[in-house]
Order: C-alpha cells, then structure tokens, then sequence
C-alpha cells in the first residue's frame, strides 16, 4: 500500500506538467491558433527558470521568469502567424526547434548546478490522513494551482463573456470582426497567456520536478500536451483528468522498474509515447466526434475584411 501511495504522489507530481501545459495550449486553440511550439518554449522556460532559482534562491522568481520566457516567445509566435500570415504549423516547428537549440546552448554553465529539496504544502487534517493523506495532500503548492486554475479555465470559458468572446473567436473570426471585436489582438493575448502556462510547465520541471538542468528535459512532453488538447476535446477538466493519466503511465515505468519487473528498460520508457499514440489512434477513429468539439476556425488564418 505504501508504494502505491508513492506512486499515486508521483503521478500527480508528473501530472501537474502535462496539464499546465495542456491548459496553456487549451486557450491558444479556443482562440483558434495551433502552437506546435510548445516543447520549445517548455525548454527555454526551464531553463529561465532554474538559472533564476539558481541565482536568487527564490522558487517564485523562478516561475516568474518560466511564465516570461514562455510569454515571450509565444508573442514572437503570434505576430508571426496573426499578423504576417506565416503558416501556424511550420513557424511552431521552428519555434519547437529554436527552443531546443537556444536552451541547449544557454543551460551548457548549469549542467553542474543542482537544486535542493523543495518544499511541500500539506493541508491540515487531510494530510494526516493514512496513505492517502501524504500522497494527495502533502505536495508542492504548484499541484494544487493546477486544479485551480482548471477551474477557474473552465469558469472563464463557459461563464464568463470575455470566455464567450475568447470562443467566439475560435469559431468565427469574421463574425467577431464584424461585431466589433479585435481579433488579432484577442488572438495575440491568448497565444501569450498560453505561452506563459507552458513557461511555468517548464519551469515547474526544472525547479521542482527534478529539480536540476539537463539538456532536452522535457522528453516530449510538450507533444504529449498538444495531444492532451484533442484527447479532452478542448475541455479544461478532461486535460487535467488526461494529465494525470499520462502521468500514472509516465511514474508506473519507474514503479515497475523499482519493483523489479523483468521488462527492458527501453520497453517501460516508450509506455508514456506508446499511450499517448493509442489514444490518438482512438480518437481518431471517429472523426465525426472530434469535428463536432474542435473550434471551426482552429488553424486557419484571418484576414480582416478579406
């Protein structure tokens, strides 16, 4: 029972990356822009990060700075693909691909540096709780921000009307401009407040996960969160539930490999891609279903009064 209780915390702890991340890319795409450079600003974020919690000790600069890193570089994005019209696919693969190669290049003086122990939060009465206390209550308080702000992703988007606007935009550009809206720049701050939740998925995996800098670190996870986005057909609840679902695949290779498990490690390493790919090929199986959820205008550009 003990191991299961360190599983389960594991599971949320590798969780809570995916779905910060899955959320960021869960607005861009209501907002109808597809951002294939979630990996790259992950990485560049991480590194931001750790090299801030490196130097000022202060894990909320750290994250600070993950959320600039990513905003900045989503802003660079959008005015790419919002305003000169540059393909949303090949400007995020080149963004993914800048990403890994400008980290790789800055983190090289903090492949030494290490970390100490961050500290958790534990909620009074519920973390004394036996077994499941310390795996659900006791950790860091990025965890429970995470849940937060699904709810509170959620809330803006179906009760809110700048939730409604933002939709809007996703749906039909050309009806939002001819309302009023501003399309690009509503467009434009959510590529960037997308950017910043990815930031903080990449800090959050430099400064607590590990918590220490190694090149490529984020092993595609920002790929497993764009797939996130249509697994939970655009829904903010059904990205957290999938986050932890990739998370217990990602923590159970670990678990069994601890258990001893007679598997090759190579094998146990590819379950978190192989689950990934499986659902994908589910999913896919019924078109009709993800045309229905899917934002009409997602990945096509705008042209006002064209």
């Amino acid at each position: 029972m003990e191991s299961l209780a360190l599983l389960l915390a594991a599971t949320l702890n590798a969780g809570t990356v995916l779905a910060l991340a899955g959320l960021g890319l869960l607005v861009n795409e209501r907002a109808g822009i597809v951002n294939l450079g979630a990996e790259g600003m992950m990485l560049v974020a991480a590194i931001a990060g750790f090299a801030t919690a490196v130097h000022t000790g202060s894990d909320v600069l750290a994250f600070a700075a993950g959320i600039g890193a990513g905003a900045l570089m989503a802003a660079a994005f959008g005015v790419l693909v919002i305003w000169l019209n540059t393909n949303q696919y090949a400007s995020g693969l080149a963004l993914s691909l800048f990403g890994a190669g400008f980290s790789a290049f800055v983190g090289i003086r903090y492949t030494q540096e290490k970390l100490g122990p961050r500290p958790s939060f534990a909620i009074p009465g519920l973390a004394d709780i036996p077994l499941v206390g310390p795996a659900l209550f006791r950790q860091h308080p990025m965890v429970y921000l995470a849940v937060a702000l699904t709810l509170a992703l959620a809330w803006f988007l179906y009760r809110s009307r700048a939730g409604l606007v933002l939709r809007a935009v996703g749906e039909s550009p050309e009806s939002a401009h001819a309302l009023g809206y501003p399309v690009r720049r509503l467009r434009l701050a959510a590529v960037m407040a997308g950017g910043g939740l990815c930031g903080l998925a990449g800090a959050y995996i430099s400064v607590v996960y590990t918590p220490l800098w190694v090149e490529g670190m984020t092993a595609g996870k920002g790929w497993i969160a764009l797939a996130l986005t249509t697994f939970a057909t655009w829904r903010p609840a059904r990205v957290l539930l999938g986050a932890y679902l990739f998370g217990g695949v990602t923590m159970l290779q670990f678990h069994l490999q601890g258990e001893g498990v007679e598997i090759p490690s190579q094998v146990l390493s590819m379950l978190p891609y192989l689950a990934t790919i499986v659902v994908l090929v589910l999913i896919s199986r019924n078109p009709t279903w993800i045309r229905i959820n899917m934002p009409a205008s997602l990945g096509k550009p705008f042209f006002p009064g064209g």
